[in-house]
C-alpha cells in the first residue's frame, strides 16, 4: 500500500497567486476516463507509454517535449490519475507556479477537474489536500480530507493524515481522536503519536476488552493476543 502523507515541509514557496485562467469540466475522451475505472483503463496504457513514463513521473525529462505538457496531456485523458496528479502538483511546487510551462491548465483546476468528474475518489482528494497544504492553503486542505474521510471512514492514511492536519492546528483533542482510529486500522508510521508525544498529548489506548461468548456446540478459542503497537 501506498500511503500518501502530508508534506509539511514543502510549504515554503509555492505559494504564489494563481494566474487566472479558464477551468472547463473534463469531458470524457477516447482513450481516457476514470482512472479507477477497470473498463476506462483499457486505453491507459497507449497514453501512459508516450506520455507518461517513469522519467515523467520522476520529473526527470519529458517524452514529447516539456514534464508540464507530458503530464498535461496525461490528465487531460484520465482526470483523476493518482500518480500524474501528485507529479503535476510536484512540479509546480519545483518551479513555485501554479502553473507549469506546457500544462493546459492550473495545478488547482487539473485537481479540480478530477474531483468534478470522480467525487467519489479518495486518492484523488487526498493529492489534492497535500497539495493544499504544501501551499499554504489549510482551510481548502481540511475540507478535502474531511470530504475524504465521509468516503472513507475506515481508511488508515486518512485519519492519519487529519491528525496531522489537527496537529498542526494545535488541536489536539480532534487529533488524538484521529490518531488513535489510525493506529487502531493499522497504520505503520510512528510520526503522528512522536508528535503528540512532543506535544505532551499522547495518550496510549487502553488494552482492548475482550468479551466472553458462550459456544454451546464447541469448547470456546483462546484468546488471541493484540500487538503492543511499538
Amino acid at each position: 500500500m501506498k500511503y500518501w502523507i502530508f508534506a509539511c515541509a514543502l510549504a515554503a514557496g509555492g505559494g504564489n497567486a494563481m494566474a487566472a485562467t479558464d477551468c472547463p469540466p473534463y469531458t470524457k475522451r477516447t482513450p481516457g476516463g476514470d482512472y479507477t475505472s477497470a473498463e476506462d483503463r483499457d486505453g491507459l496504457t497507449i497514453v501512459e507509454k508516450f506520455h507518461f513514463s517513469r522519467a515523467v513521473e520522476t520529473l526527470t525529462q519529458g517524452m514529447t517535449g516539456s514534464l508540464g505538457a507530458d503530464i498535461s496531456y496525461t490528465l487531460e485523458h484520465f482526470p483523476n490519475h493518482h500518480r500524474a496528479l501528485a507529479s503535476m502538483a510536484k512540479l509546480g511546487l519545483r518551479l513555485k507556479s501554479a502553473q507549469p510551462p506546457g500544462a493546459r491548465y492550473s495545478i488547482t483546476c487539473f485537481f479540480e477537474r478530477a474531483i468534478g468528474f470522480a467525487p467519489h475518489d479518495v486518492t484523488a482528494r487526498m493529492v489534492y489536500g497535500s497539495y493544499l497544504l504544501a501551499t499554504g492553503q489549510d482551510a481548502t486542505a481540511l475540507e478535502q480530507l474531511d470530504a475524504a474521510s465521509r468516503l472513507a471512514p475506515e481508511q488508515a492514511t486518512i485519519q492519519y493524515n487529519l491528525g496531522l492536519m489537527y496537529v498542526k492546528k494545535k488541536e489536539y483533542e480532534k487529533a488524538s481522536a484521529h490518531a488513535q482510529k489510525a493506529y487502531a486500522l493499522g497504520f505503520p508510521l510512528p510520526g503522528l503519536k512522536n508528535k503528540l508525544k512532543a506535544a505532551g498529548k499522547w495518550k496510549e489506548p487502553p488494552p482492548a476488552v475482550m468479551e466472553a461468548k458462550e459456544a454451546p456446540a464447541e469448547p470456546a478459542a483462546p484468546p488471541v493476543e493484540q500487538p503492543s503497537g511499538e
